[in-house]
């Protein structure tokens, strides 16, 4: 669980964050949504540290991101897996060298360990077959899946996402929503992805947080979503004539009408 109190993030030059609270609970997929500049990015580098918020804190399963020491900190960011925007995958080592980096980096198994664990990876998330290829050789689907095997190789307790679906087309987004979805059920971690894809939002919105101008403006569930009356999320969420119809079909009032 990470819980957030009293979040405030300002830079010299403007104000981002005021007065967040909101708690991400674990074995859920948390989202964080809402539009460009209005601080998504910011808050979640303020959760895995490399922002310093200016007021508040970040609470690790009761511990207090805050308090501690550079060395408590670095220890925990080992339990922290990472999926980028950009797969980031190093193009001069394969698949499997990929998964492998962050065991050979932190972890004291012996090698035959090692690809074992990353093998296990790749099997969970249907690359098993292309541990030999490099990423210049799969498709951009499939080096997301590589990125999340990496990201889990360490069995983190915290997963977070930026934007993992993006320059994806629509099928190959759902693989990827529906596979961070089980991962996070079948490991019991707690996931934090930062998405502009409503896809992802009414497929896998366990927990919805959505900013608006540096606030939390709403949270609820994709069910709470279709009956939600908040002005600005609905303008946000059902800005398309697709998803404003599927809420309409799903109004009470609506139906009654049609």
């Amino acid at each position: 669980m990470i819980k957030l109190e009293h979040l405030y993030k300002s830079f010299p030059d403007k104000d981002v964050l005021y007065d967040i609270n909101t708690t991400f609970e674990d074995g859920k997929t948390n989202l964080i949504i809402g539009q460009s500049g209005s601080g998504k990015t910011v808050l979640m580098k303020c959760i895995v540290g490399l922002f310093e918020p200016t007021k508040g804190d970040v609470i690790y399963d009761s511990r207090s991101f805050i308090s501690l020491s550079k060395r408590e900190r670095t220890l925990l960011r080992r339990e922290m897996g990472m999926i980028f925007q950009s797969a980031a995958l190093f193009d001069s080592m394969s698949v499997l060298e990929n998964v492998m980096f962050p065991l050979d980096m932190f972890s004291d198994d012996n090698y035959n360990e090692r690809k074992r664990r990353a093998e296990f990876c790749l099997d969970r998330v249907g690359l098993l077959d292309a541990i030999n290829k490099y990423p210049g050789e799969i498709s951009g689907g499939m080096q997301k899946r590589v990125a999340i095997a990496r990201a889990i190789v360490l069995n983190p307790k915290y997963l977070f996402c930026d934007e993992p679906n993006s320059g994806l087309d629509p099928k190959t987004s759902l693989v990827i929503d529906n596979l961070i979805h089980s991962i996070t059920h079948d490991f019991g971690m707690t996931t934090i992805i930062n998405t502009h894809d409503m896809n992802s939002v009414m497929g896998i919105g366990e927990h919805i947080l959505y900013i608006y101008k540096g606030r939390n403006e709403w949270e609820g569930t994709k069910e709470e979503v279709m009956s939600s009356n908040n002005e600005r999320l609905n303008s946000f969420i059902f800005a398309s004539d697709l998803f404003r119809k599927v809420k309409e079909a799903n109004t009470p009032g609506e139906r009654a009408a049609q």
